[in-house]
């Protein structure tokens, strides 16, 4: 097997590679669990599939800031990235003020194609008295791992449309992910956040035994959002009818932004053209199985975000289609 993320899902969905592989390539991505570790290892298990002497070798945990590092420097050939994440390289600014390197580090991470993060789901149970994120006062809130990105944007977003702060106004649990979800499975939390592509594994699950209700703010406009959402964010509708016992009457507004899959920039340009040609020629063998990929869309892959440029292999294939 090349690669062991998310093993019994993946090896489900695609079985194990049927020839020996003359390159490995190797992906670090986020806690194997999440939507976007998913997709990323969705996109492992076509290439391996479909490439003849090409598989990718995903390892998970971590964090994807780190992992941008790593690519940049060759100890990695590809990790998750954000637009907003790799300009702050490029400054050399916040998580990456004590690397001075960043900066020169930041052009030696190239884009292979974005995707959408997800919406943040904000769930409740069913029965719940908290109706809208304006609720949530003094309730028990996992927002994500303290000091990642999808904390930081959860508890962003709360504030901008609320104007409830986390820690002051709610209390904020200390978990992973695994143990978040978990919390909010045994209901010794109030409020769960995720962001992922629906169908989202994790309300599958929680919708075959239990109902459960997405909450949005009272009111999703303002000042205070449209600077929350800057330029990679944008409002997001949650739809319903989406689980099995999901108890949302209309949609709930959330929002949603940008990451990717970067590559090493020395990675040469036809191994980069032939597994970005490889797994869009073959999106449309998996959505039976994964429905979410359906969302995913060559021209916004290939769309200029930041400071991060598209590899040469990857904008090769994206001109070759029609996309610049």
């Amino acid at each position: 097997m090349k690669y062991f993320l998310a093993g019994a899902i993946m090896a489900g969905l695609f079985g194990s590679p049927a020839f020996a592989a003359d390159q490995t390539l190797k992906m670090q991505t986020i806690a194997p669990s999440l939507g976007q570790a998913i997709t990323m290892a969705t996109f492992a298990n076509v290439v391996t599939n479909n490439v003849d002497g090409i598989s990718i070798e995903v390892a998970a945990g971590g964090a994807a800031t780190l992992h941008m590092l790593e690519v940049a420097r060759g100890n990695l050939d590809m990790s998750m990235v954000s637009p907003t994440i790799h300009i702050l390289m490029t400054k050399g600014v916040a998580m990456y003020k004590k690397v001075p390197e960043a900066p020169e580090l930041a052009p030696k991470i190239q884009l292979l194609m974005w995707f959408p993060y997800g919406q943040y789901h904000f769930a409740v149970r069913g029965d719940s008295d908290i109706k809208t994120l304006d609720d949530i006062e003094g309730a028990k809130v996992f927002l994500g791992p303290q000091g990642g990105g999808a904390f930081n944007a959860a508890k962003g977003w709360v504030k901008a449309t609320t104007g409830l702060v986390a820690g002051e106004d709610f209390d904020v649990i200390k978990a992973n992910w695994q143990t978040g979800y978990q919390a909010f499975l045994d209901g010794n939390i109030d409020v769960y956040v995720n962001g992922c592509i629906d169908p989202c594994q994790q309300f599958i699950q929680f919708s075959e035994t239990e109902s459960v209700r997405f909450i949005g703010p009272e009111s999703a406009e303002g000042e205070a959002v449209d600077k929350f959402l800057g330029k990679f964010r944008k409002r997001a509708e949650i739809a319903t009818g989406l689980y099995k016992s999901q108890v949302n009457e209309t949609p709930v507004m959330s929002n949603d932004t940008a990451v990717g899959i970067g590559v090493r920039a020395g990675l040469d340009e036809d191994t980069v053209y032939k597994i970005t040609k490889a797994f869009w020629d073959n999106l449309d063998n998996i959505t039976t199985d994964a429905p979410w990929a359906k969302v995913l869309d060559p021209a916004y892959a290939a769309a200029q975000l930041g400071t991060m440029q598209l590899h040469p292999g990857a904008k090769r294939y994206y001109e070759e289609i029609g996309v610049k």
